[in-house]
């Protein structure tokens, strides 16, 4: 049993990924309070890639992957 179903797409998932990560990087660069504002919005992304699941998707009820 899966606990969420996918809601993204392979492409998806992969900008996400690199644009969470590009978020992360002035955490550990830069000492500036705007760095843990985009760590939160950068890990946010870079776990939306991992799992594959939106939340924000989930509730509106969008799907970017293909239908099976």
């Amino acid at each position: 049993m899966k606990l969420f179903k996918k809601n993204q797409s392979n492409k998806e998932r992969i900008i996400r990924l690199i644009v969470g990560l590009t978020f992360c990087i002035p955490f550990f660069t830069h000492g500036y309070t705007i760095s843990y504002l985009l760590l939160g919005i950068g890990s946010i992304l870079i776990f939306n890639a991992i799992s594959g699941v939106c939340m924000i998707y989930k509730i509106i009820g969008y799907s970017t992957c293909k239908v099976k």
